[in-house]
């Protein structure tokens, strides 16, 4: 927080709640509408943006409350932060026009004070052609980050993906020639019909495309997706039955430590690779606890203590916003108990750890006796100052984490 304060940087989410079909795993507030809502939305997103200080008065959010007695320049800080990344998220916001893309960006660079360094789109393959690829770049998107998933057609029919394999081979050189320097493709370990030898063929054909960062992300099994939802029910729709097991998931994750460590890629994050310089600059703002403002159904925003989302209901986020309301759905103020929380579960994701002596200093706090029991058990390490996950739990991540909350 103390260097947002001196460097007043900021990051912008945007989230594009639309999507051409909803994937079986999927549980995000997403959903499939016609093409005619995409314009309200961008209208109302952009009006969110440009509104935004006014608007989250009204909702009783006062997001430079918390940051009040430690600078001279408070106003300065809440309200001409360098906005230095941008992440545009879905859903498939590839979907959209590039003329809502340029309004949306169009809108940030009028409100705030710009300097941007990365800004992501997420998309799917099948979505990408030459000539919106060019407009993209035009409007200063510079990084994609792809929802893959998988390389194998099989896992992707049972996902309810709309790509296939050969969607990729073709999406990626256009992107290239268009000027994207900087890609990055999301795997997800788990899902229906894949196989030791499935996984491998998607971590070397990955390799092959050779993407800047890499995201590995295991199955989630809740409720919140219809194939969750089969799982925990004893189903077999959704080919739940062809889920692979838990021990399974883990091993894949490690095969992918293995196979993307060969290729070049430095593991950052439990779920993250990239290659040297290419960490998603925006992503790291959530697990270093940076400041960023959400905009659009769904949001999500933190101040640096200070948390709230905007209502998830696309729809009525619009009627809202056309009122000249905002919809703050959940808005928390951070106690130090909960911030030291956060400092922990989110600091342990990264690979690089934990400063225990500059948390202890900033929290009043003592750790010792909190980590010693985890790194007699070989959960944790430590080295000098800095504790992080032992290099062979990193698959039963959650298990530490657990442990460590109690």
């Amino acid at each position: 927080m103390l260097e947002f304060l001196v460097m007043g940087k900021l990051g912008i989410y945007v989230q594009v709640p639309f999507c051409q079909t909803k994937c079986t795993y999927c549980n995000f507030h997403t959903g499939v509408v016609a093409s005619s809502r995409f314009a309200p939305y961008v209208e109302a997103v952009c009006r969110e943006i440009r509104g935004h200080r006014e608007l989250l008065r009204e909702a009783g959010v006062d997001w430079c409350v918390g940051l009040a007695g430690k600078v001279h320049s408070l106003e300065w800080l809440c309200h001409e932060a360098i906005a230095d990344t941008v992440y545009i998220g879905g859903g498939t916001p590839s979907l959209l026009d590039p003329a809502h893309l340029q309004d949306i960006l169009d809108a940030i660079r009028a409100t705030f004070e710009v300097d941007f360094e990365e800004v992501t789109l997420e998309a799917d393959p099948e979505t990408v052609e030459a000539g919106k690829a060019t407009a993209w770049v035009r409007t200063g998107i510079n990084r994609v980050s792809f929802g893959l998933q998988s390389f194998v057609d099989k896992e992707l029919v049972a996902a309810g993906r709309m790509h296939r394999r050969a969607d990729i081979y073709r999406a990626v050189p256009i992107l290239r020639e268009a000027g994207i320097r900087n890609i990055s493709f999301d795997l997800i370990a788990g899902l229906p019909h894949q196989t030791k030898r499935s996984w491998r063929q998607s971590l070397e054909e990955l390799a092959v495309l050779a993407p800047e960062h890499v995201s590995v992300y295991l199955l989630e099994i809740d409720e919140g997706s219809r194939l969750g939802k089969e799982l925990l029910q004893g189903g077999g729709k959704y080919s739940a039955g062809a889920v692979p097991s838990e021990d399974e998931m883990a091993e894949f994750y490690e095969m992918a430590q293995e196979a993307l460590g060969a290729a070049g890629y430095h593991h950052y994050e439990i779920s993250n690779w990239a290659k040297p310089g290419f960490e998603s600059r925006h992503n790291l703002k959530y697990w270093r606890r940076e400041p960023y403002l959400g905009f659009g159904a769904g949001a999500h925003s933190f101040s640096g203590t200070e948390r709230w989302a905007n209502a998830r209901d696309a729809a009525a986020y619009v009627t809202a916003v056309q009122s000249g309301r905002l919809p703050v759905e959940q808005h928390e103020v951070l106690t130090a108990a909960s911030a030291l929380e956060e400092e922990l579960f989110l600091g342990l994701r990264q690979l690089d750890g934990i400063d225990v002596g500059r948390i202890e200093q900033e929290y009043g706090v003592a750790l010792t006796e909190r980590f010693d029991p985890l790194a007699s058990a070989g959960l944790v390490e430590r080295d000098g100052n800095f504790v992080r996950l032992a290099s062979g739990r990193l698959s039963v991540s959650n298990e530490v984490f657990v442990e460590l909350m109690k």
